[in-house]
């Protein structure tokens, strides 16, 4: 038994959005958690973040980066059925009334990530706080697709300024910080920008939660490469997180560990799409 594709989208010129049926998946997911594709019998394992779980089907947003992106891209369409989805797995965030809530998001897997857990995290009695950031127009989402409708106060920043406000959700939440109004952080994205944030909100004493699902391979525990110093201790992303303490990641040894196979994807990726040049696909 397959999954099937029942909605595909582009979302901007690097991210696009896909529903796939998975009703025991959507039925028990929750925030914080993931699932991992295989899209077909030669397919790699690739962990994806969840944007919403509901009616039998959950929505993902995914980047065109590796082989496997481009293929569910190019390859794979409405009606469609994906091999395999397991999950979900990992563990979830704690959904409690925390006062003030911010999620702060500039890449695929946290912007996924920021409404399922502001939707949560309103629920639950609190006051919600939504900042994507994107590099430039090209790159950012329509606004139905990010977390505004269940946002209290919503930002969307560019690094050239052509949407929203111009800078990173760094300088915005620096400066709510200064208002005092951050009780808790929950991020996702780039870990450099992580790195960062975890300075920012160390220095004012503030929970922060993150995801490091990004150096994730195998997804289940099996290969390690997702393994994160943390607090002194080995942790696994994804047995232990993928939702784990900022402040407690060395996040030096996570951004060396990230880039241990961009040379290896490069290449893949360039045959591939050598392949789709020949066949006249793009």
């Amino acid at each position: 038994m397959g999954y099937k594709i029942t909605k595909k989208e582009n979302l901007s010129a690097i991210d696009f959005f896909m529903e796939v049926e998975a009703p025991h998946i959507a039925k028990s997911w929750k925030p914080g958690q993931f699932v991992v594709l295989i899209p077909d019998e030669k397919g790699e394992r690739v962990p994806m973040s969840v944007y919403y779980a509901k009616d039998g089907k959950i929505g993902m947003f995914i980047r065109r980066h590796g082989v496997t992106t481009l293929k569910l891209w190019h390859e794979f369409h409405v009606g469609d059925e994906i091999l395999s989805i397991a999950g979900p797995l990992g563990k979830p965030i704690e959904v409690k009334h925390y006062g003030n809530v911010v999620f702060a998001a500039d890449a695929v897997c946290a912007q996924a990530e920021a409404y399922a857990t502001l939707k949560a995290m309103k629920e639950a009695g609190n006051h919600t706080i939504a900042i994507h950031s994107f590099e430039n127009k090209d790159n950012t989402y329509p606004e139905e697709y990010l977390a505004k409708p269940v946002a209290d106060e919503f930002y969307i920043t560019t690094e050239d300024g052509s949407v929203g406000r111009k800078g990173h959700y760094l300088d915005v939440l620096k400066e709510l910080i200064e208002q005092d109004k951050v009780d808790i952080v929950f991020a996702g994205g780039k870990l450099s920008s992580l790195k960062k944030l975890a300075e920012l909100t160390r220095h004012y004493g503030i929970p922060t939660i993150v995801t490091v699902r990004q150096i994730m391979v195998d997804g289940t525990g099996m290969c390690g490469s997702c393994r994160v110093l943390y607090d002194g201790e080995i942790k696994f992303a994804c047995r232990d997180g993928p939702m784990l303490d900022a402040h407690k990641i060395d996040w030096d040894d996570a951004i060396k560990r990230n880039a241990r196979f961009a040379e290896q994807e490069k290449l893949a990726r360039e045959r591939y799409i050598a392949k789709l040049r020949e066949k006249g696909v793009i």
